[in-house]
């Protein structure tokens, strides 16, 4: 046997008017929602009808209660009973007017926001001649409804409603919170707003005044930015979608912003402020914009402090993500300098995105210098000057390299800094005619002249005595002719001897059980060894080679093999600082006399 729901009217009431929303301040929002929805109905009728919303707090009504005064439609009884007690049934909203797509919200279900910060809650209502009706509901689920007395009725059309605050939340009703809730939440209602004298709402938003020359339209966006949002924006770009009713305008940040945390951006519905705090209003890849904007058809959650995940919303992202970019490649052809102006702030974030966003990528590639050994360029016009992108995957290998190479007549880009390499690397998957290399150290050694076989048959002995000197660190030694000439001594090393150099510490840490898996790894042979290159063209080295003193040739070869690491920005092993250590002390007591022996 079928039977019907049971439902606990209390625990209703306390679900949706404490867990629905996220603040109690949302009251004053819900309220003003329902007295504008309901000018709106009379004015359909009646557009001469006024359209005020009052607002008395306890002070001035001087009986501890907020009232809220409109000059809307008003409801007759049965319409009291049907939006005001009955929770969950709206067949009958657009025969009474409320489920029209002009109105901000369900009138009925926002009252029950009131119970968040009273426990009574009575409203006053006439619709057209009728009489007044009182409506009387409690936080516990009770209500009545029955004829306003003679001192609670209202001359004219509209409702009044008003809120018993509960013990511990008088300051939800103060005049100063109201006033900036009223502010905050309804400032820019096409209704007039006040609260005892003070009107709150300015009229239209300030991106669809038309008013002035466009300088003095940016000038006064830029004053609200200043004003609203707290920041002097490096630009501002009006938004428009007509198929979700937006318009407004996304102010680019000053700063620089932390791309992984989304903007929270100020949306309006229906000229009702919806939250501050948007965040999927743009790409993910847009986080350097901030928004303010009015919709019409994007659709709020229940609690109207977020907006409905649907179709729509994704495509309203998409076209607003789609006028950013528009505004990018603006900049780019007409004020070049004002985009690299914006990359100077938030180059980090944009290479961030590049990584993942192919427009965005070519963006970078085309207006964002990198250092290079022949100057600052754009990889766009490195590619153009060299054909290929040879890069220094990380900031040492490009120290120890990058002159070196200017002299072998080798461009190379340094990518050591954040996102560059892997940004140079998937140049290829967004255009198949770049063609890019990594620059590997070694590869330098076949740009460098060879000694002529003379002089190599010479420089054989001392070879083989430097060789000596090294073969414990695992270092060969090679003597080649290369510029810059007052460079003396290079240490390359290649990757796969990186590789091995790291296995090998590695190793030493491990664990047996770890220590194997390294071994296997180790075991596919031998990786080429770090060379040190010492420059025959370099006056102090060829004076090296001629020396006849086999411990001066070690200590001079360890100097320079300890001057190339330096040099190098190599990382240091215990090993090495032992040499430099061993070195500087050999040459320093060769160039200092014993006197105590003489």
């Amino acid at each position: 046997m079928d039977r019907a729901f049971q439902v606990d009217l209390r625990g209703m009431v306390d679900l949706l008017s404490h867990h629905l929303y996220g603040s109690p301040r949302v009251y004053l929002r819900e309220l003003l929602q329902n007295a504008a929805d309901a000018i709106t109905a009379r004015r359909a009728a009646d557009p001469a009808a006024p359209a005020l919303i009052r607002i008395e707090p306890p002070e001035l009504t001087g009986d501890g209660t907020l009232r809220v005064h409109d000059t809307g439609i008003g409801l007759t009884e049965e319409q009291v009973h049907e939006l005001l007690a009955t929770i969950g049934r709206s067949s009958k909203r657009d025969v009474l007017g409320f489920g029209r797509h002009e109105f901000l919200g369900q009138f009925g279900i926002g009252l029950l926001s009131g119970f968040l910060v009273a426990d009574e809650i009575r409203v006053l209502t006439r619709h057209g001649d009728g009489p007044t009706v009182r409506w009387t509901g409690h936080s516990d689920g009770r209500y009545s409804v029955e004829p306003a007395a003679g001192g609670e009725q209202r001359a004219e059309p509209g409702t009044t409603f008003i809120l018993v605050p509960r013990r511990g939340a008088e300051q939800w009703v103060t005049t100063s919170t109201v006033t900036q809730l009223a502010r905050h939440y309804g400032s820019l209602l096409p209704v007039t707003v006040r609260v005892g004298g003070e009107q709150t709402t300015v009229g239209a938003p300030p991106w669809q005044r038309r008013a002035g020359t466009a300088a003095e339209r940016r000038e006064e966006l830029i004053r609200y930015a200043r004003e609203q949002l707290g920041f002097t924006p490096f630009d501002v770009i009006d938004l428009a979608v007509p198929e979700a009713g937006l318009t407004g305008v996304a102010f680019v940040a000053p700063n620089p912003v932390n791309p992984a945390v989304r903007a929270g951006h100020r949306v309006y519905l229906k000229r009702m402020l919806l939250a501050d705090n948007i965040d999927d209003l743009l790409p993910e890849w847009a986080f350097f914009a901030h928004c303010v904007v009015d919709a019409t058809e994007l659709r709020p959650t229940a609690s109207r402090e977020a907006l409905y995940a649907d179709s729509l919303l994704a495509a309203t992202r998409d076209a607003l993500g789609e006028q950013l970019r528009d505004w990018l490649v603006r900049l780019a052809d007409e004020q070049p300098q004002r985009l690299y102006e914006f990359l100077q702030v938030h180059h980090l974030g944009v290479k961030a995105l590049a990584l993942h966003d192919d427009e965005m990528l070519r963006l970078v590639e085309r207006w964002w210098p990198m250092e290079t050994n022949t100057g600052p360029a754009t990889l766009a016009e490195f590619r153009r000057r060299h054909g290929l992108i040879r890069y220094a995957a990380t900031l040492d290998e490009y120290r120890q390299l990058a002159a070196v190479a200017a002299a072998q007549d080798l461009a190379v880009v340094n990518a050591g800094y954040t996102y560059d390499r892997e940004l140079i690397e998937r140049l290829p998957a967004v255009d198949r005619q770049i063609l890019v290399e990594r620059l590997e150290p070694t590869d330098l050694t076949t740009r460098f002249d060879a000694v002529d076989p003379a002089t190599e048959l010479a420089l054989r002995p001392f070879v083989s005595a430097a060789q000596a000197a090294l073969d414990r660190l695992g270092c060969e030694v090679v003597v080649r002719a290369y510029d810059p000439v007052s460079l003396p001594a290079l240490y390359l090393v290649s990757r796969a001897a990186l590789f091995a150099d790291q296995l090998e510490a590695a190793r030493e840490r491990a664990d047996e059980l770890w220590g194997g898996v390294l071994d296997a790894l180790a075991a596919s042979g031998p990786p080429d060894r770090p060379q040190l290159v010492l420059n025959h063209r370099n006056p102090l080295v060829r004076r090296v080679t001629t020396l006849g003193d086999p411990e001066l040739v070690r200590l001079a070869v360890e100097a320079l093999y300890g001057q190339a690491l330096l040099l190098g920005y190599h990382p240091i092993r215990p090993a090495d600082a032992a040499l430099l250590n061993n070195s500087f002390l050999g040459l320093l007591g060769r160039a200092v006399p014993d006197q105590e022996n003489e």
